[in-house]
């Protein structure tokens, strides 16, 4: 009878079963919920009292929202911590529908009290997104699939996209390593292809904090995943205080140590970005970040994009000048002389900026810079036959101008080298953007040494800048005319230079009185002039040109520069030929 009565009572406690209700009342519960909190939203956004305490609550239902379609796309069955947690939020979204309504209608009571009641219900939502999360990374829940709300459409307003980076952000805060990894992945994919992402991102502390905190993640995805989201946001200049007052660059240091391939190159192009023009040189060394950049340039295993964003962070850190010695105490100028010689051409011009910015205005450290072997590199790039592109020989070109010229000694050295040549090779058969750097680096190579001055005319370098005083450029012509002025200085480059009759017959025809304004600076075309006068060779030529009528006709017009040739050809034996013109 009792065994009758008990299969009896126990037949009817299987048929009411409470459990399966239980479960269909939990999953109808989260539905519930989410189209509750969706429509509460809405309603949130026509409060126009307490507006800082509603936005406050309208972004912690957004975040619950969001938690709660993530653990609806989990298998909830069974699980009456879930159900708790549900039977709690409930009332408490009805409660903020009741004290929204009551703001809505200006209905409350008083306005302290709906303030304590609104800080309260606050609190109350803290806590459920706090649960959410607790039950979700304790691994109850079975990850069924994870449907991301939709992206807004081109043009969306602020609120849609800022709904959705919550979204994101709450996948973020409880979900597992999978769903983390795929909210990043669309978080990035969004501000690539709208940059007006990145400021729904950065406008709260939390949602940075978050990010931040990723790239300390053991899980190698999430780590690379916010580094490259990070990288973005660097890429903002008003942003990057907000970056580097939420303690960013420890950690970017850290996943440089020791993180992925992927990471490290996030972390290096980050750190690039917040190093321009900023003071945050000390923190990266104070974190060992200088030690870590220099082991990437040295470790022949780096990308080529890695080692040239970690050679760009190194060169915004020069200007600390502990800093910069400190590299220099470290072998970086042997380093990045290797590098000069890649085969990678960002490479090449990382390398030889570096160069150029911790050698600038330290005559010590150029010293370091030619010892170690840097103009025999800078002269291998810029020799025309070399792979290397037209970009390239330029930028060698300058860094080997703005090294060298400065020391009689290294300029000794590139006339050794052969450099000379290289220059002369430029001004016949460069691009024209590398003829006239050429050009202008004869110039400077001018002003150096006496030494310099004869290996260009050795070199046959007037020649070519008397074909230059007919170019069609004025800036062309006046470098050109400046050059050939300070090579003429030398007697023996005079000399060379009035062999060729071609020379003087070309340069008296830049003195037609009716176009002499195209040809070039006149100062310097009257002083070429004027040194030509001073030896024997020099004075006859020019007097037996048929050009010359072209200086006798400026000294007619009371030039005071072609009187004062004219006077110096008339002396001695050209007295006679030349009287009365000067007098006049």
């Amino acid at each position: 009878m009792r065994t009758t009565m008990g299969e009896e009572q126990g037949s009817q406690r299987s048929e009411a079963d409470p459990r399966p209700q239980e479960s269909s009342t939990g999953e109808s519960s989260i539905r519930r919920s989410i189209q509750s909190i969706s429509s509460l939203i809405s309603l949130t956004y026509t409060i126009k009292i307490f507006a800082a305490k509603w936005k406050t609550i309208t972004t912690k239902l957004e975040e619950l929202n969001s938690g709660l379609v993530a653990i609806e796309n989990c298998e909830a069955n069974e699980n009456p911590v879930l159900s708790g947690i549900l039977s709690n939020t409930l009332p408490t979204i009805n409660e903020c529908h009741d004290l929204a309504r009551r703001c809505v209608d200006l209905s409350y009571s008083g306005k302290l009290l709906m303030q304590s009641d609104l800080d309260m219900l606050s609190a109350k939502l803290d806590l459920h997104a706090r649960s959410l999360s607790e039950i979700y990374n304790a691994g109850v829940l079975s990850h069924r699939f994870a449907i991301v709300v939709s992206r807004p459409g081109n043009g969306a307003c602020r609120e849609d996209m800022r709904f959705y980076v919550r979204d994101l952000m709450t996948r973020m805060k409880i979900g597992d390593a999978e769903m983390k990894r795929q909210a990043l992945h669309n978080l990035h994919n969004s501000i690539v292809e709208d940059d007006k992402y990145v400021k729904v991102v950065v406008e709260h502390t939390d949602t940075v904090n978050l990010l931040i905190s990723f790239l300390d993640s053991n899980e190698v995805e999430i780590q690379d995943g916010s580094s490259k989201i990070v990288s973005l946001i660097s890429g903002f200049g008003s942003y990057k205080g907000i970056l580097i007052g939420a303690g960013v660059i420890a950690p970017l240091i850290r996943v440089l140590e020791y993180g992925s391939k992927i990471g490290k190159e996030g972390s290096a192009r980050s750190l690039q970005r917040l190093t321009e023009n900023s003071d945050n040189g000390w923190s990266i060394s104070a974190h060992g970040g200088v030690t870590a950049l220099l082991k990437l340039c040295e470790c022949g295993d780096s990308s080529a994009g890695l080692i040239g964003s970690a050679c760009g962070v190194l060169k915004n850190l020069v200007g600390v000048e502990e800093i910069k010695r400190f590299m220099v105490e470290e072998g970086a100028i042997t380093t990045f002389i290797r590098l000069v010689k890649s085969k990678d051409e960002a490479l090449q011009i990382n390398a030889i900026a570096f160069l150029q910015n911790i050698a600038s205005g330290d005559e010590g450290i150029q010293n370091v810079v030619i010892k170690e072997g840097g103009i025999r590199a800078l002269l291998c790039v810029s020799e025309p036959r070399s792979d290397c592109s037209c970009k390239v020989r330029e930028i060698a070109l300058r860094a080997i101008e703005n090294l060298c010229f400065c020391c009689n000694s290294s300029v000794g050295v590139l006339i050794k080298y052969g450099f000379v040549d290289q220059l002369i090779y430029f001004l016949r058969n460069g691009e024209v953007s590398i003829q006239e750097l050429a050009l202008k680096v004869a110039i400077r190579l001018c002003e150096t040494t006496e030494e310099a001055k004869k290996a260009m005319g050795d070199a046959n370098f007037m020649t070519e800048l008397v074909k230059f005083l007919d170019s069609k450029s004025f800036e062309v012509r006046e470098m050109a005319a400046e050059a050939l002025s300070s090579m003429v200085l030398i007697p023996k480059n005079r000399k060379r230079f009035v062999q060729d009759d071609r020379n003087i017959g070309l340069l008296l025809q830049r003195f037609d009185p009716d176009n002499l304004g195209n040809a070039g600076n006149k100062k310097f075309l009257f002083s070429i002039l004027m040194s030509l006068t001073s030896c024997n060779s020099g004075r006859r030529k020019i007097a037996h040109s048929g050009y010359l009528k072209n200086i006798e006709k400026l000294a007619e017009a009371e030039v005071s520069d072609a009187k004062r040739i004219v006077k110096k050809l008339s002396t001695n034996r050209f007295r006679s030929m030349l009287s009365g013109i000067w007098h006049s």
